[in-house]
């Protein structure tokens, strides 16, 4: 498949042949929906708690005696029926992580990248550089690329001066998001409509995925 690079100005400078092996896999849409799901089971803290009978305060003393008052019998205030009580069945702090195969993960991104190539969703760059750290120039520069109306991915392939600059320039940015190669995740590609790939980050994803 071949794919036209542009410059930060919006205009073709080259073609070059996309990797078959990343950009035109089989599109395995079962395996895609399982690794989203890992990925965001895994961001779950797992935190969240409620007191049982045991954890609240107050009780320790029989409310009445067993007999003789007409009424139901009651061992605590901190059984679950009175007002203040513990609680029975309610969320305790547990650990949502899932396992997958790192072979089945790389799979699932080779999925994703194709369904992206297949739908006009690569942009490639033949690099991305910014005079200063400044929001308006990534923001005039992505506009180029992939319009006004697309949210996009920037995946750049290494921390270096272009990279923060790049990451300074579009943190105010609500539809783009700069990401390293080797953090390119599912989530980030199917949550953004452009993926947008310098020379460099594409042979870094070829190294990685290919």
């Amino acid at each position: 498949m071949k794919a036209d690079v542009f410059n930060m100005e919006g205009k073709m400078v080259k073609q070059v042949e996309l990797p078959a092996a990343i950009f035109e896999a089989k599109v395995n849409i079962d395996l895609m929906h399982q690794a989203y799901q890992r990925q965001m089971a895994n961001a779950r803290l797992g935190t969240h708690k409620t007191k049982t009978r045991s954890e609240v305060s107050g009780g320790g003393q029989k409310p009445w005696k067993q007999k003789g008052t007409g009424r139901a019998r009651q061992g605590s205030r901190r059984a679950v029926q009175w007002v203040g009580g513990g609680r029975v069945h309610t969320p305790q702090p547990r650990s949502y992580f899932q396992q997958m195969p790192k072979k089945m993960r790389q799979a699932a991104l080779r999925s994703a990248l194709s369904a992206k190539a297949a739908d006009a969703g690569v942009v490639l760059v033949d690099e991305i550089k910014l005079d200063e750290a400044r929001t308006r120039l990534m923001s005039e520069a992505l506009n180029r690329l992939v319009g006004e109306s697309s949210s996009a991915l920037v995946v750049l392939s290494e921390k270096d001066q272009d990279y923060d600059a790049a990451m300074r320039a579009s943190v105010n940015l609500p539809d783009a998001k700069v990401l390293l190669a080797g953090y390119l995740n599912i989530r980030d590609l199917l949550g953004y409509d452009k993926l947008v790939l310098p020379l460099k980050a594409l042979d870094a994803l070829t190294a990685q995925l290919g």
